[in-house]
């Protein structure tokens, strides 16, 4: 058994967010580990069906686009069928896609607030619930279906950075995971969570086009790589993670034992 520890071989996944940063990296961990099939999805179709393709031709598994803009529980019911229509188990559910809005506290607008906190934390719920009747068909006592949702450091500790909603979603995804998994280990689906800090992508320009200066303020010296938050989330879907219910693992390099000033120091 512990040779397979590790092992997806024959799963199949669904990964929101998935045609570039974190979301592409955790897709290519499940195909590298043998998944069947990895479904992704992404608001622009060109870029997602794009990344399915560059996937496909890497890896033995396919990985297949679900373009679909998830920010509506109209848009989440949508994929959900879409789903259904190809398959009738989903073993492995990443709740990855997310947005992120940064203002000064006295100009902060509603529209930004509502942006950020249904994307991160509204349609992880219903995407989750959305999806029950094949997770569920997935599911058994000895191999669980999986549901990881990405939340963020910025949920644990205090950023410097005025991203107030984006703050605030991701503390409350990683209570919710909680109350999810609390619920839905009944039917045998095991809920976690992962708190990226630093990872080159999209949404953290920073850590991208700055990974040295970014790297300075990091306990660990260096921004997180594809093997950090594809080995973790490989980790929580495989059989190793199968007795991990309701926790968030932080992936940080350590930032979040820092102080809540951290973006001033340079950690020498």
């Amino acid at each position: 058994m512990l040779e397979n520890l590790f092992s997806l071989a024959g799963r199949i996944a669904l990964v929101t967010g998935g045609s570039r940063g974190l979301g592409k990296m955790i897709a290519q961990g499940f195909l590298a580990q043998g998944a069947a099939r990895v479904y992704i999805t992404a608001r622009k179709a060109t870029a997602c069906e794009a990344t399915a393709q560059e996937l496909t031709a890497q890896f033995a598994g396919e990985c297949v686009a679900l373009p679909i803009d998830i920010s509506t529980v109209e848009g989440v019911e949508k994929l959900a069928a879409a789903f259904a229509a190809r398959e009738q188990k989903l073993d492995i559910l990443v709740n990855n896609a997310g947005a992120a809005w940064a203002a000064d506290f006295d100009e902060f607008p509603e529209s930004g607030w509502d942006k950020v906190v249904d994307l991160n934390l509204k349609t992880p719920f219903f995407l989750t619930k959305a999806l029950a009747a094949p997770l569920r068909a997935a599911a058994s006592a000895a191999q669980p279906a999986k549901v990881i949702n990405i939340a963020s450091i910025d949920g644990i500790f205090i950023n410097p950075l005025e991203t107030y909603p984006y703050a605030a979603s991701k503390a409350g995804l990683i209570h919710l995971t909680r109350r999810m998994a609390a619920r839905l280990i009944e039917d045998h689906i095991a809920v976690s969570a992962i708190a990226p800090g630093a990872f080159g992508s999209e949404m953290n320009r920073a850590a991208r086009d700055n990974a040295e200066g970014v790297a300075r303020r990091v306990p660990a010296r260096r921004v997180g790589t594809i093997e950090d938050i594809a080995g973790t989330a490989i980790y929580l879907a495989s059989r190793a993670g199968d007795y991990v219910v309701g926790a968030t693992v932080t992936v940080d390099g350590g930032v979040a034992f820092g102080s809540p000033g951290f973006e001033g120091k340079s950690w020498d």
